[in-house]
This record gives C-alpha cells, sequence and structure tokens, in this order.
C-alpha cells in the first residue's frame, strides 16, 4: 500500500502505458503493445515486457484488463518464462493523492531463477512501487 501524491487518473494511465515502462520501471528492457480494446466498462490490452539485463532477459506476454468502474488493473500472463502470474492494482482517491495496493502473485518455469526471484522478491516490489511514484511525481509535480 503506498500513497501516490498525483490524481487516480493520471496514475492509472502511468500504469497502462506500457510501452514508456523502459523509461523508469527497473529492470524493464522493452513494452510493446499489440493488442487494445477500449469498451464503455473496461480497456483490455495484450502487452510485451521484455525485463532483465542486457545479455540475461526475458520476454513475457500478458492480458491487461482495467475495470474502470472498480478502479483495479488485472494483470495475468499468455505466454514466456512464467508458469503463472496475477498482479492486481488497486486505485482509490483520497486527499491530494492516490491510494495505490499493489498485489502479485508469480512463479517462474525455471525453478533456480524461480527460487532466486523470491528470496528478492521483496526488494524488487519497493523499487517498482517506488519508480511509479517516481514517474508521477515527474509528470505531475
Amino acid at each position: 500500500k503506498k500513497i501516490i501524491h498525483c490524481s487516480k487518473k493520471n496514475l492509472i494511465n502511468i500504469v497502462l502505458d506500457i510501452e514508456k515502462y523502459p523509461e523508469f520501471v527497473p529492470w524493464c528492457i522493452e513494452g510493446r503493445i499489440y493488442e487494445k480494446n477500449e469498451t464503455q466498462d473496461l480497456i483490455e490490452i495484450k502487452a510485451d515486457l521484455k525485463v532483465g539485463k542486457k545479455f540475461l532477459n526475458e520476454t513475457y506476454t500478458s492480458l491487461v484488463v482495467y475495470y474502470k468502474n472498480k478502479s483495479k488493473i488485472l494483470v495475468t500472463n499468455i505466454d514466456g518464462p512464467l508458469k503463472h502470474l496475477t498482479n492486481e492494482w488497486f486505485f482509490k482517491e483520497i486527499h491530494n493523492g492516490t491510494e495505490l495496493k499493489f498485489n502479485i502473485e508469480f512463479e517462474l518455469k525455471n525453478n533456480l531463477l524461480n527460487a532466486i526471484m523470491k528470496k528478492s522478491f521483496n526488494f524488487g516490489i519497493t523499487k517498482i512501487t517506488d519508480a511509479f511514484e517516481k514517474r508521477a511525481f515527474d509528470l505531475f509535480k
């Protein structure tokens, strides 16, 4: 849970702007949206993220669904190195900012990498949420 000092709408737009992730998300090398559909109630995005470092990286494909009425984004994996991914973002407007709740569950297909990722998980999540907070500050001071 984190309070980010920008409007809920602006923060949601930052999260949905996957192609900009390499500019501010740690370990994100490339973000590509290849399908986007919008209805009155939701936005569905199919996207690839390449994560890692220059020579050691993986690309995974996700389905990102933004439920407008619930102020919730749900991310699930479609293809790539993940055996399982569920990532939920919840946004709640408060005073002069937005309360962001971020939940993630994942399992990599590679057992060794999975063990390494699980050990550094909290550090990684903190760096990622801090990156979104900094992005909001940089864009909407």
